[in-house]
């Protein structure tokens, strides 16, 4: 019989009732880590030479090709009777895409945020837990008093390992979005100068 599991169930449940709520924050923000990581991973997948428009400005940028192409295609249904792109079509265009290159990046900044606050709840309720038993035995039942110490840290440490490599990964994923946004500005402004 594998020890893991019973060990892993061992520590959740001296943890009390908190860690149930902080094992689904970290669950739920590590789907939307991977999400985005495999999202901004499929952009920033290098390319042939053969793709892409051959617009100057975007032959180095790969992870603005995906977004580049649907933009074109949405521009090309939305132009003018002359064939060139409204402005405005160009700008709700933009904040569509820069939108979809965001999505869940401030869901993963907020779970990771929650984090060290369920743990310092934790530790709240496991000192309450060791003062209740101070108050029926007094302080000669350490026994009893390690179960509401032992509630407090291990609620606290689960909190703060959420949340620092949650933090870490939403900066991360935060700085690969402004690069794509960047691009995509870039891309804004190439439309925009075809226009004039």
């Amino acid at each position: 019989m594998n020890l893991l599991p019973m060990e892993l169930y061992d520590f959740l449940a001296r943890g009390g009732p908190v860690m149930i709520p902080l094992v689904g924050i970290s669950l739920w923000m590590w789907i939307l880590i991977f999400e985005r990581s495999m999202v901004f991973w499929r952009l920033n997948r290098p390319v042939g030479h053969g793709t892409g428009h051959g617009l100057p400005i975007l032959n180095n940028i790969s992870a603005v090709r995906t977004i580049e192409e649907r933009f074109i295609n949405d521009l090309a249904q939305n132009s003018s009777k002359g064939g060139l792109p409204d402005p405005s079509v160009v700008d709700i265009l933009m904040k569509r895409e820069k939108h979809r290159v965001r999505r869940n990046l401030s869901t993963i900044h907020i779970l990771a945020a929650i984090a060290p606050l369920l743990g310092l709840l934790g530790t709240v309720v496991g000192m309450v837990a060791t003062f209740d038993v101070i108050s029926v035995f007094g302080t000669g039942n350490a026994k009893a008093m390690a179960g509401g110490i032992s509630t407090a840290l291990i609620t606290t440490q689960s909190g703060l390992l959420v949340a620092v490599p949650g933090l870490f990964m939403g900066a991360f994923l935060s700085r690969m979005a402004q690069r794509i946004e960047a691009g995509l500005d870039n891309f804004a402004g190439l439309i925009k100068r075809m226009e004039g």
